[in-house]
Order: structure tokens, then sequence, then C-alpha cells
């Protein structure tokens, strides 16, 4: 991801797009939104740590064509050192030969000869040469690897966090934290290598040069002027991270809201809502404008300090060097040198306050996806899940969302292998909560639950769910295929065998009828099937996984009384021999459960079978009679 290496040359064109041009903002290069205490630290701050971070996608390991590669690209770096010196001391040869009379052959060798550094070295700022095209093409191999790595590696470790740390996360969010954080390191890696550290040789060979060749005096009036132009670019980029990092957090917003209005259209249009979510985003925008303008207003005053800076050095350079000149103790070609070399010097360092800021930039793109790179994920400790019989064990079990909102007060049941217990009550009682604890999207805070006696906060997650199958209340299908919807169930599976599975799930005859079969697309959030429909295809990847432990969370809930009797038949099928856990409203579907719970504030207030809780006349009895009384209310006598 991100920008194409192109070293010095290809940051020219990207960040040439000021009118100024020296300086300017690419507009890609965004940073994450930050909390307000941060701002002030600097973006040094943990630079040790994040270089750590950073080192494992420095050196491409296990692959020597990539390392031979890095190796050749740094011996190029080098070269074009040696050739920033040559081209001045060509270009003075060639001034000289010309007024001292010199023979044609010696003047057309040293034409020559300089024309032939130039061309390796590049027509200056905007062109690059022979060299830096050839090195920015050899790179692209190991900046692909690099960005290949990081990717894969934060899309795995996204899919290893916990639910309560996406639900408490905006999709678009961590989308443009992950890209943004992928492109800072190429970035990084790109202006340390071939743009900050020649930089930093070039000087450090300029001044010992103009030391050595002219006086002490050339290279005492290089140094205070770069030294006084690298000084004030930090001070004021330093200075100018507060308004970036705020334009990006206001860019995070906007965008958000986009995609948040976007994903709810259906809501949005339910309320006319319309104008309201336009204007939303209209605020964001504007917010985003005044950051931006801020962002803007400090870039021009540093670069208007930077000219100021490097306009002052180069007239008291030419000044000093063209007084020698008349004074007979240099020659016409060392003014020519001195002009050459210093604007040859300046040309990168008018880019060092970009490559500073980049650089800064891309270490606080870095910070949210070290973040999310540090954020818990399974215990290393952890050890898969042996499964024997599969029963279910939950011993005084306690659990709250949130501080001081207690959804679970001491649970204690125990499902038997292959029986199916049934968990009743009223909504925000803590039923579906039992079988997410169970399924570990969270963890228990009191006592444990343990399956066939282990248990299941010290068993790898990966282990512990591929024994356990759920059909949600909410089905959700990816936009794709029919077919592919229900191989996810496993994807190993063969035609044949997602075929037997919707046979099962009574639904294969109904997507043969469809005009495309089992390769029609269901559309976004499977919008184009019915309830029903998207429950079989539910019910069907359940099958094909062939789980030993079944959760149904109010399977049929959203379905009318007829296919909700075709489903239970499917359904049966499923649970059969395996132990299942049932959610459920409807207390009809769950008459021949082995056990039922009734969860009451987050206790279970009543179990047993289905006769015995009718003879108890309590809860259970209480809302048997009332969903019987309705029924019959309804159905035609």
């Amino acid at each position: 991801g991100g920008m194409r290496n192109k070293s010095s040359s290809s940051v020219y064109q990207m960040a040439n797009q000021d009118a100024k041009g020296k300086d300017s903002e690419p507009p890609s290069m965004s940073i994450p939104s930050t909390s307000k205490s941060s701002q002030t630290v600097s973006t040094w701050h943990g630079f040790g740590q994040k270089v750590r971070l950073l080192a494992p996608y420095l050196w491409p390991r296990g692959s020597l064509p990539l390392q031979v590669m890095v190796l050749l690209c740094l011996a190029l770096l080098a070269m074009e050192r040696v050739i920033n010196v040559f081209v001045p001391i060509y270009s003075k040869n060639i001034v000289n030969n010309l007024s001292d009379g010199s023979s044609w052959r010696t003047l057309a060798t040293t034409v020559c000869i300089y024309v032939l550094l130039k061309f390796l070295q590049g027509g200056g700022a905007g062109t690059s040469g022979f060299i830096s095209n050839l090195r920015s093409f050899l790179w692209t191999q190991v900046q692909q690897y690099t960005s290949r790595v990081v990717q894969v590696r934060l899309f795995g470790h996204l899919h290893s966090l916990s639910l309560r740390w996406h639900l408490g996360r905006h999709t678009g969010d961590v989308l443009s934290s992950v890209d943004r954080g992928t492109s800072s390191i190429n970035n990084l890696l790109s202006y340390i290598i071939f743009s900050i550290l020649p930089t930093i040789a070039d000087i450090v060979i300029a001044i010992l040069y103009f030391v050595s060749y002219f006086s002490a005096l050339f290279g005492l009036i290089v140094f205070i002027c770069l030294l006084i132009y690298l000084t004030f670019t930090i001070l004021i980029t330093e200075w100018r991270t507060k308004y970036r990092r705020d334009m990006n957090t206001q860019d995070n917003n906007a965008k958000s809201k986009a995609v948040d209005s976007l994903l709810n259209f259906e809501t949005v249009k339910y309320y006319n809502a319309e104008g309201y979510e336009v204007t939303c985003f209209e605020e964001a925008i504007l917010k985003y404008q005044q950051s931006e303008w801020k962002t803007n207003a400090s870039l021009a005053l540093l670069n208007q300090t930077q000219n100021l800076i490097i306009g002052s050095g180069l007239l008291a350079g030419s000044l000093l060097c063209a007084y020698m000149v008349t004074e007979g103790q240099f020659q016409v070609g060392d003014y020519v040198l001195f002009g050459t070399y210093i604007i040859q010097l300046y040309t990168p360092l008018n880019w060092f306050g970009t490559y500073y800021r980049l650089i800064q930039s891309s270490f606080i793109d870095m910070e949210n996806m070290f973040k999310i790179l540090t954020e818990h994920r399974d215990d290393v400790s952890a050890t898969d899940l042996q499964l024997t019989t599969g029963e279910v064990k939950f011993q005084n079990v306690c659990f709250s969302y949130t501080e001081g909102n207690v959804i679970l007060r001491g649970i204690s049941f125990t499902v038997m292998a292959g029986q199916t217990v049934a968990l009743v009550g009223p909504s925000g009682s803590g039923k579906s909560t039992i079988l997410r604890l169970l399924f570990r999207f969270y963890d228990v805070q009191g006592g444990c639950i343990r399956i066939d006696e282990q248990d299941i906060s010290r068993v790898t997650q990966t282990s512990l769910r591929s024994y356990i199958g759920v059909v949600p209340q909410d089905t959700v299908l990816f936009n794709d295929s029919i077919r592919n919807n229900i191989r996810y169930g496993r994807i190993p599976a063969s035609d044949q065998e997602v075929e037997e599975a919707a046979l099962t799930a009574d639904i294969h005859y109904k997507i043969l009828s469809l005009p495309e079969g089992y390769e029609t697309q269901v559309g976004e959030r499977g919008l184009k099937l019915s309830g029903g429909e998207k429950q079989r295809v539910a019910i069907a990847r359940t099958i094909l996984k062939d789980p030993r432990i079944i959760l149904l969370d109010e399977a049929t809930s959203a379905l009318d009384t007829q296919t909700e009797r075709n489903i239970q038949a499917s359904l049966s099928k499923v649970c059969a021999n395996r132990t299942t856990i049932v959610v459920t409203h409807r207390l009809s579907t769950i008459v021949g459960s082995d056990q039922i719970l009734v969860v009451h504030d987050g206790q279970i207030a009543e179990r047993g079978r289905h006769e015995e809780l009718l003879s108890q006349g309590g809860l259970y009895s209480a809302m048997w009679l009332k969903q019987q009384h309705s029924t019959e209310q309804i159905e035609p006598g």
C-alpha cells in the first residue's frame, strides 16, 4: 500500500503539490486520531520501541534474492553520494578549460564525463537519474514484501481480537488506521534510507570538501547555515504537529459519519432523515477544513523561514567566493564549483522539512496500528480443547458488560452430553449472554465454564469454537453466492456436501428454483433472501460444520408460525445426539427439551422438564398460559 518509492524523486513529485512545491503536504499522508493528551507528546517519544517494532519488517528474512536486492540498493545509494561530489568538480573544470584555452580534445573529454555523470545523477530536483531509477525499480519488490507481511499480520490480528474490542470501534476507523499504518511503514523505510541518510551524508561530505578545497571559512558558512536551517525546520514542524493531528481527527470523523450513514441507509429512509445526515456530514467537513487551513498556514510559515535561511547562506558564501575570484586567489571555475555544489546541496535540504514531517506523520500513523497490534489476544499458554463427550458445565458464573451493571449472578447448570437444554425468560434476563460466554466472545468475571472438565478460559479460542456451531437470531450472509455462504461452515467441503447440508436444512429445492441456483448472489448483508431462507442457509452452514455442541439463539423468532414449524423440524434433525443449548421466547418449540432453565434477573429462577415446571405454577407456567392464550386468539378455531 501507499506510494511507490522513487526515493528522492518520487517524494519530490508526490510532495510537489503546493504552488511553492518544496515542502508540501501529500493528502494521503494522514494521521489517525489520537487522544487529547497524546497531542502534546512529541512523536519521537518511545522512538526506540517503535524502531524495535519496525525491525522485523526491515530485513526480508528467509528470502535470499530480496536480501541481495536490499544490499544492491544500498550500494547504488553510496554510488550516488560519490557522483554528487564529482558533478560540481567537472562543471568547474569545463569553465576553467574554456577560460584558459585548453585543447579541444581535453575540453570534449571533460564535457563527455560531465554529461555522463549528470545522466547517472539526474537533472536535479524533478527528474531522477539512471541510478535513482534503477534503485527504485529494485526496491519495489522489497517494499511489496514489507507491505504484504504487515497487512497480513494486522488482518489476522484483527480477527483474533475479542468481540468487546470490535464493538467499541468504528470499522471505518480501524480500516483507515490499518491502511495508513501499512503505508507508513513503507514510507518510513524509504524516507529514512533514501532521503534522510543520504542528505546527512551529503552535508558532511560537503563541509569536509569546502574546508579542504577552499578554506575553513567556507565550511563554517555552510555549517552555520545548515545548523540554523535544521533547528528552525524541526522546531516549526514539531509545533505544527498538533494542527496536523487535529486535521486527521476531523478527517476520520467525517469519513466515519459517511460510512455509518451509508451502512444504515434503510434506517435513514424510514425516518426521512436524509437532510439531517447531509447536514451532519457538512458540519464534519467544515470542522475538517478549519483544521486544514491552520495546517496550510503553518506550512507557509515554515517554507518562508527555510527560504530566508537558505538565501542568506547562499548570499554570504557567493559574496566571499566572488571576492576571492576578484583578488585572484580563485579561478572563475571555483565560483561555478561553489554555486553548483551549494545549490545541489540545498535541493535535498529543501525537502528535509518534508522528510522530517513525513517521518513524523508516519510514526503517528504507526501509533494507532501498533496500538491495535498490542491489543490483548489469546493467552500464549492456552492449550487446545480436547473434546470427548461434549458435557457443558456452568459453575457459579458472574458477568457484567459494564462496571456495576451485573447481568449474570452466580449461574450454575450442567448440560449432559447429547442433551438439549432450553433457556427461557424475559428479554434482558441474560439468556443470550450465557451463549456468548460459552462461545468466549467475552470472558467470565467470576466462576468458570467447563467443557468436559476443561476450563474454557484456559483453552485456545480456535479449538473451542471448532466444536461449537451457532445458529444466531440474525443471520449475516456475505455478498457472495449461496453456495459459498453455506460452504463457510467448512471451507474445504465439496459441492456435494454443501448440497446435502442444504437438503437437510430443507432449502435445497428452493435454491434450485432460483434462476442461477447455487450461484445466486445473496446481495449485501443477504438482503435478497427472506428471513426464513436466510435462517435455513444458517442452519445448512451449521450442519456442514458438523459441531458437537450447538447453540441456537432465538433461531426462529423472526419467522411466522408455519415457517417456524418447518425449520424446527430441520433443527431437531441437526440437534439429535448433540449437546444443545437453546435460547427462545416461544415455549412451544422447547416442550421436548431434557431440561428447561427459567432465567430471571441474571439468576436461574426455575429448572426442570416442561411438565414439572407447569405443575409448579411459577414463572414458566405463567409464561406458558400467556402464550397459549395469545395463539388461541390468533389461530382460527
